[in-house]
């Protein structure tokens, strides 16, 4: 086959999944009634953390998810109590708590007050305090990684951001960057609250973006300008930008799949139609978007932060600033 039939094909499959985008996107309506509200109370009134406001915050968040769970309970739903109780534990660092609906909280695991590598945990779809168990399940795997690796003298932190609320996988929602688009002022207020608290004279902290599945997305979104030393994108379907240039961030920006990942086969297109942005851009995998590829084995789409695998262990050099596998030329193609 020519070169140039070879091509029109590829542009031929490329019309084709686009038009499959289009049809899910715009015109087909999702199934199936959504779940109903959990009553929980208004997120805790609180100012902007500080290192010195930090337990105190703490506290009052853990109060308000010990209310919701008390709430969760009377209206039946024993799961989500369940949850919210773990969550009020004592021993539960939460730096921000809303137990309405869905659900969104941010966890801190470690010692943020004098940290000075944090990880920014960044999840994908289908994630709510429903799951906030297996979310938080990877946070500690790597937090366990890098206080494993940590060089003497350094302190190393994981925040588990549900920041946003989540696409569900099988829905129009996740096929468009609006939801991200949405989260990324929220993860950009995150930053900047965490450099106040970390942060000391002459001692900035590094902060790294471990961006997840969808998560990629939102960091893409929230990308430029960003005060992070390294952006990580792992099993991402795409970030809304054709390049690193065009996340117009000074961060390095990573990207690793596993080898049995199914977010390979996500088409990567892009296109404005109907007023509605359809696609999640260019394959972070591709050389020609820039990022640094690092190995991640041969785990499928929720094996990143499995202990021993090579993802978790070149994420925590990557958080900690210490030499990261680049892999083989044949393994990073």
């Amino acid at each position: 086959m020519s070169p140039a039939r070879r091509g029109h094909r590829a542009r031929g499959r490329r019309r084709a999944l686009l038009a499959v985008l289009v049809i899910a996107a715009v015109v087909v309506p999702l199934s199936g009634a959504a779940r109903p509200e959990i009553p929980a109370p208004a997120p805790a009134a609180l100012a902007a953390p500080t290192r010195a406001t930090l337990e105190a915050d703490y506290a009052a968040n853990r109060a308000n998810a010990a209310q919701a769970s008390r709430m969760a309970a009377a209206h039946g739903d024993t799961h989500r109590a369940a949850v919210d109780r773990e969550l009020a534990s004592p021993a539960r660092r939460l730096l921000a708590f809303d137990g309405r609906g869905p659900g969104l909280a941010t966890e801190v695991l470690g010692d943020l007050a004098h940290a000075d590598r944090v990880a920014v945990l960044v999840p994908g779809s289908d994630t709510s305090l429903d799951t906030w168990g297996r979310f938080r399940s990877g946070a500690l795997s790597l937090y366990r990684e890098l206080t494993r690796r940590a060089p003497a003298g350094t302190h190393p932190a994981v925040v588990a951001w549900l920041g946003y609320r989540t696409p569900a996988t099988v829905s129009t929602t996740v096929l468009t960057p609006g939801r991200a688009e949405q989260a990324a002022p929220h993860l950009r207020r995150l930053v900047r609250d965490l450099r106040t608290v970390t942060d000391a004279p002459g001692r900035p902290a590094r902060l790294t973006l471990v961006c997840h599945s969808y998560g990629s997305v939102v960091c893409g979104a929230a990308a430029t300008g960003l005060g992070v030393s390294d952006i990580a994108l792992v099993g991402s379907p795409g970030t809304g930008a054709a390049s690193v240039a065009a996340l117009h961030t000074p961060a390095r920006v990573w990207a690793a799949r596993g080898a049995d990942d199914w977010v390979a086969h996500v088409p990567h297109v892009r296109a404005d139609l109907f007023g509605t942005t359809v696609g999640l851009g260019a394959d972070p995998m591709d050389p020609a978007f820039g990022a640094r590829v690092f190995p991640a084995g041969a785990g499928g789409h929720s094996a990143y932060f499995t202990p021993g695998s090579p993802s978790l262990t070149n994420l925590a050099r990557i958080v900690l600033g210490t030499p990261v596998d680049r892999g083989t030329p044949e393994e990073e193609r």
